[in-house]
């Protein structure tokens, strides 16, 4: 019996762990998010997202993807890191969907796919800024560098974007 090139064996899946999207939040910022949270990634022109007025900084505005009217943030601010340079032609755009609800989130640049297992996801270090501890599930250190692991479903939960009294 013969095995497709694109399929592993189960117990080899078991051992790579869980697939997670990494992406930089800014030059120097690695991110993984797992990969059963997002739904897809994409290159956005900027003129394709309908700007909202008196919204909270980071809502960049709303965009029409199949049908489904989205809001497009800017992670960075969301996360209260320094902020991303909008004023772009385009936007590479991860669609985070953990549940029913999906969102369009801004990030400097996707790197590609990753396998971790759970046993690697490690407490963030002291230095990280409270903003940003909210939306972990953790950080793992990998070569000399560590990336912060994202929980698509805290981002959806922010309180920011809830509060439409906040500007």
């Amino acid at each position: 019996m013969t095995q497709s090139a694109l399929t592993l064996p189960t117990s080899r899946l078991h051992s790579l762990g869980e697939a997670y999207l990494k992406f930089l939040l800014d030059p120097q910022t690695p991110v993984v998010l797992p990969m059963k949270q997002v739904q897809e990634v994409l290159v956005l022109s900027a003129n394709r997202l309908t700007p909202m007025p008196n919204m909270p900084a980071c809502i960049i505005g709303l965009m029409n993807r199949r049908s489904r009217v989205l809001w497009v943030v800017d992670l960075t601010r969301l996360l209260g890191t320094p902020s991303l340079d909008l004023n772009t032609q385009q936007h590479t755009l991860v669609i985070v969907r953990p549940g029913t609800i999906s969102l369009g989130v801004v990030v400097q640049q996707v790197e590609g796919m990753v396998w971790m297992t759970p046993d690697q996801i490690q407490p963030p270090p002291s230095h990280v800024a409270s903003s940003l501890l909210t939306y972990l599930r953790g950080c793992v250190l990998q070569e000399q560098e560590i990336w912060f692991v994202l929980d698509a479903l805290s981002l959806l939960q922010s309180p920011v974007l809830h509060n439409s009294s906040v500007p």
